[in-house]
């Protein structure tokens, strides 16, 4: 009887210590860490301000493929501190209505209220600098576009920053035509409304002829009877993107 008593008493401890080892042969597997995508949330601080803004990513984004980079500039009607009322007018709208146009990721900051985006430049510059960290980025193919004040802006900072830009798209929007020999070394379209009451179209026309003077490639698009918003007609026309994703920036 104790013969049997110790061969099931061994027994039982080989199973146990046989079970043991099987447990530590089946570690669980480590957890691939998803990148979100769509319109995604973002803050950065800047002179010790919170700014909040978005940066919409492509559903099939992978960091191990380099993605161009848009940065839009919303109108005056999009300010405040909300971060998301930039993402339902213009560009954000017509991602959500054609995704597939929009192979890219796009910063979408937002300017805050009674100020022009000249003055918070630091803010969008740093939004856009973090998107180019956290992201893959092809630096020869990051873009500005803008609507309105933004389309002003546009025109302006892409003056600035020539070298920045592989292309600009401005809406709506006017500069300076003293800027064109900065903005000749650019690929530009610009859009306008013919029947614009709130930023006249000569606004437009006297930009894109100062650029063509300084002999750069620029082309312009009035679309009739939109009123001020021709920003739907632009961005929703798929040669739009087409056109503006082709451009790379000149090594």
């Amino acid at each position: 009887m104790r013969y049997h008593l110790m061969t099931i008493t061994c027994l039982f401890t080989i199973t146990a210590l046989a079970g043991c080892t099987t447990t530590r042969e089946k570690e669980p597997a480590m957890k691939v860490e998803t990148i979100p995508t769509g319109f995604v949330n973002k803050t950065v601080t800047v002179n010790g301000k919170e700014r909040r803004y978005v940066v919409y990513v492509p559903h099939d984004y992978a960091p191990e493929k380099k993605w161009p980079l848009i940065l839009s500039l919303h109108g005056a009607g999009e300010r405040g501190d909300d971060g998301l009322l930039q993402t339902e007018v213009g560009i954000g709208r017509a991602i959500r209505l054609h995704a597939d146009r929009f192979p890219c990721l796009v910063v979408m900051p937002q300017c805050p209220k009674g100020v022009w985006w000249d003055k918070v430049i630091e803010d969008f510059e740093t939004a856009l600098a973090q998107t180019e960290k956290e992201y893959t980025i092809d630096a020869s193919r990051v873009y500005l576009t803008g609507l309105s004040m933004g389309g002003f802006g546009t025109w302006t900072y892409g003056a600035a920053h020539p070298e920045r830009f592989a292309a600009l798209a401005p809406i709506c929007g006017g500069g300076k035509p003293a800027d064109a020999n900065a903005l000749a070394r650019i690929p530009i379209w610009a859009f306008h409304g013919a029947d614009d009451n709130a930023v006249p179209p000569s606004k437009s026309r006297e930009m894109v002829e100062a650029v063509k003077k300084a002999g750069g490639d620029i082309k312009y698009t009035e679309f009739p009877k939109t009123g001020h918003n021709s920003w739907d007609a632009a961005y929703d026309d798929p040669a739009t993107m087409k056109w503006l994703l082709k451009q790379r920036k000149a090594k």
